[in-house]
């Protein structure tokens, strides 16, 4: 999806939203200050004011003037009010196209925004060559020595950044001969480069890395994938795309989980030269 992004507001006018809003105090990198938006979007964007419960959102919209009011009440019912709303908050609103005093999508980029992981385990490195009894059988006759070197799982993810920027969680640049000796393979993670909402979906960004010698990083063949965002509250994450669903939990470090990728990484390579220094012998 080509997506062309259109600067809407500024950041002393989003400060002025906020004090106009009575918002709860906010630390700067934790509010996005721009709403970028991306062609095709019919979604309202604003913050949440005081006044917001199950029945009706209160909301300060981008383009400033007074408060708007939107009733929530069957989006509530039907779980598409999304996330724990509070004073200050960046809603996205998609609106009942009957009614405009309704909203049927409500979700909080706030809560949105953060680090989200899953847990993913490694596969034999041939089981697309193999049924699933034969990946079975191999995988029973491994000895329980190798599954504890190998079969290490990993966390994987995306850090959603205020600033419309995101970072894969867990990546690593298995771009080494070694990686090719390990007996297993972990599933591949999309380098992610940037986010966006669209129509009340997450739409990312991601793309192929070409890490240069002096320590820059080069994008190429950038695309974007649209998922529907099916819950989301403070800790809790579910996505969905072509029928297939997926559960997240929200962590707080992205360092921590990066170091402990590499250190996995590290580790069957270290184990690869070690097979490999046998076999010669």
């Amino acid at each position: 999806m080509k997506a062309t992004y259109i600067i809407l507001s500024a950041c002393f006018c989003f400060a002025l939203a906020l004090a106009s809003c009575n918002t709860k105090e906010m630390k700067d990198e934790e509010v996005p200050f721009l709403t970028q938006r991306v062609k095709g979007d019919s979604a309202v964007y604003g913050l949440a004011c005081d006044g917001c419960n199950d029945t009706v959102i209160v909301m300060l919209p981008e383009t400033m003037g007074d408060p708007k009011t939107y009733n929530v009440y069957e989006a509530k019912r039907k779980g598409h009010v999304l996330g724990k709303i509070q004073i200050g908050d960046k809603l996205c609103v998609m609106l009942n196209k009957k009614d405009s005093t309704k909203a049927d999508l409500v979700v909080d980029m706030n809560d949105l925004m953060g680090i989200w992981c899953y847990i993913v385990m490694p596969r034999l490195r041939d089981a697309d060559k193999m049924t699933a009894g034969q990946e079975r059988a191999m995988m029973n006759n491994m000895s329980d020595s190798l599954k504890e070197i190998y079969l290490i799982p990993r966390e994987y993810g995306f850090y959603l950044k205020p600033d419309w920027q995101a970072q894969s969680v867990g990546y690593v640049n298995d771009d080494n001969s070694l990686a090719d000796e390990s007996p297993v393979v972990f599933p591949s993670l999309g380098y992610f480069t940037g986010w966006h909402l669209w129509n009340g979906q997450l739409m990312i960004a991601s793309g192929t890395p070409e890490f240069g010698k002096n320590g820059q990083i080069k994008i190429k063949d950038t695309h974007y994938d649209t998922c529907a965002i099916d819950y989301l509250n403070d800790d809790s994450l579910v996505l969905s795309s072509d029928g297939v669903s997926r559960s997240y939990y929200k962590k707080k470090n992205i360092n921590e989980l990066n170091r402990r990728a590499q250190a996995i990484a590290n580790k069957l390579k270290k184990e690869a030269i070690s097979a490999a220094v046998k076999t010669t012998n």
